[in-house]
């Protein structure tokens, strides 16, 4: 299943020839995430990258630290993935994403869970204005061995100067969402 949904995305991928537009996808940025639903104060911190690795394609990846209050667990996870950006005009992208996250929850008396888990998404990328910049998701997640989720992710980008930005994003599916807010320096 693992291989199918991976072979899927990149053959959706293949017949956009033409080159990405002026977004950059080769960027650096961190932040504070808050994750709400889960009936506990939960946050953390992001550190997220991705680069530009020729025509239209990119590779990314993700390191997240959150803890659960209530509870008094850690969650740590990480992410990994490849993108294809096909241009739509001159400021606007239509963009594939697949990946794979792992994650490691740790908690008193030695309790430790782990997981992965594959996902995809497709949405739009667009240089709404001279200073900002907005995008609009929808995702699919499969844990390994589990049922898979449906999700959203919209945000935007305030562009500080040609370097640096701050970034917003929310992310939501089965009730739960997170957000994320930090620094952006993209090169």
């Amino acid at each position: 299943m693992k291989r199918s949904i991976l072979a899927l995305g990149l053959l959706a991928a293949l017949p956009f020839a033409a080159t990405a537009s002026d977004l950059s996808y080769s960027y650096v940025e961190g932040g504070y995430s808050r994750v709400n639903g889960l009936g506990a104060k939960t946050d953390g911190y992001v550190v997220n990258g991705s680069i530009a690795i020729g025509a239209g394609f990119h590779a990314f990846g993700g390191y997240e630290a959150l803890d659960i209050d209530r509870a008094r667990v850690d969650a740590d996870s990480w992410n990994l993935g490849f993108g294809y950006a096909h241009s739509l005009n001159q400021s606007t992208d239509l963009v594939a994403r697949l990946g794979y996250s792992k994650f490691d929850l740790a908690g008193p008396l030695g309790i430790n869970l782990d997981g992965e888990s594959y996902f995809s998404e497709v949405g739009v990328r667009s240089q709404l204005a001279p200073q900002f910049e907005g995008y609009i998701f929808a995702g699919y997640e499969r844990p390994d061995g589990g049922g898979g989720d449906s999700y959203g992710r919209i945000g935007g980008q305030y562009n500080i100067n040609k370097s640096w930005g701050l970034i917003a994003d929310v992310k939501f599916g089965d009730g739960v969402e997170q957000y994320f807010f930090g620094p952006r320096l993209s090169f």
